[in-house]
């Protein structure tokens, strides 16, 4: 069996750990693995390399991925693109493909797999943890650490100078990765997508606490978070091959906010893609481990159109269609737990 190996999307910690599962189950089978150069570009234009044991058996520490990543969605030109990806997948004689991606990336593999029967297994990816299908994904561990890290060294100069600190995270349509952290610095308050932004309780808390001898703050915010009258905060009005804009800003806002209506000195901190990089965490390694080996069972067991997912604790494989078909928001319980300190 010949298996392709694609990495989509955003690039996260853990990617490397999956492909080096999945080379090693296959090669075990007697099978072969050709990895997919930048995702779904490299189909779209016939980029790829051999993968074997000795390319992949060190790489579990390495952040990002081996094989490269792209946005290309070959259904944005679906005329030209979509047959140049079918026909390369032939030349390279692939009888299956395994695609590691978020729901873009999966979204685009499950129209393959529905419109065109190629043979699928998905492997799903973000640091954001915002797929329904799974209760975590590979890479939101480590982001959460980096946010902690980040906003530990940040305290000592906030205490310093007596500022507050708007810390700009990750978080499209969730709040995940600004709820743990927050949770984890202690911060004095989280802003979340799913929560819209109470600028007046967020000044008083901020108020009290200085006035109660506090002579700094800490405010997590996620880039997506937005006040109850507008929508997200962009960078720019130009929108990527799956519809999305650029997010960022919010952070910028809130400390011109925070400072006119405080008085209190305010700096903003965007740590935007420091969060995707360097070695993933134990956890996330192990997680990423045994998904791709999961996946790569579902290929030899010739299990197509299927999904692996974490679930209670156990990998499990589901349609692949339910890997694209909802996004997964901030189970508020944590946010109510992290609302205790800034009531």
């Amino acid at each position: 069996m010949n298996v392709g190996l694609l990495t989509g999307g955003g690039d996260c910690p853990g990617l490397n750990a999956v492909i080096r599962a999945v080379v090693q189950r296959i090669v075990n089978e007697g099978g072969s693995c050709v990895g997919i150069v930048e995702g779904w570009r490299g189909l779209v234009q016939g980029m790829s390399r051999p993968l074997n044991l000795c390319d992949t058996d060190g790489i579990v520490a390495r952040g990002g991925t081996i094989l490269g990543a792209s946005r290309t969605n070959p259904f944005k030109s679906p005329d030209r693109d979509v047959p140049s990806v079918l026909a390369n997948v032939k030349a390279l004689g692939l009888d299956v493909l395994v695609v590691i991606g978020g729901d873009d990336t999966l979204g685009v593999a499950y129209r393959f797999q529905k419109d065109f029967g190629l043979p699928i297994v998905g492997i799903p990816k973000t640091i954001d943890n915002d797929l329904a299908v799974t209760d975590f994904t590979f890479g939101f561990d480590t982001a959460v650490n980096i946010v902690t890290e980040a906003v530990d060294r940040l305290r000592t100069t906030a205490e310093s100078h007596r500022r507050i600190m708007v810390v700009e995270t990750m978080g499209r349509h969730s709040g995940w990765i600004a709820c743990f952290a927050g949770i984890a610095v202690a911060a004095d308050y989280i802003l979340v997508p799913e929560v819209p932004i109470d600028l007046p309780h967020l000044v008083d808390v901020l108020r009290r606490r200085r006035a109660a001898g506090k002579n700094y703050g800490v405010v997590i915010v996620a880039e997506g978070a937005r006040f109850p009258d507008k929508g997200v905060v962009t960078l720019e009005a130009e929108i990527d091959p799956f519809g999305h804009v650029r997010l960022g800003g919010i952070g910028a806002l809130l400390e011109q906010r925070i400072e006119k209506l405080t008085g209190f000195e305010t700096r903003c901190v965007i740590l935007g893609h420091i969060q995707r990089g360097g070695p993933p965490s134990a956890y996330d390694r192990v997680l990423a481990t045994r998904l791709g080996l999961a996946a790569a069972h579902l290929v030899i067991r010739k299990k197509f159109g299927t999904l692996v997912a974490l679930s209670g604790g156990q990998i499990v494989d589901v349609p692949l269609d339910e890997g694209v078909s909802a996004t997964k928001t901030l189970d508020l319980s944590y946010y109510d737990e992290a609302a205790a300190f800034f009531r």
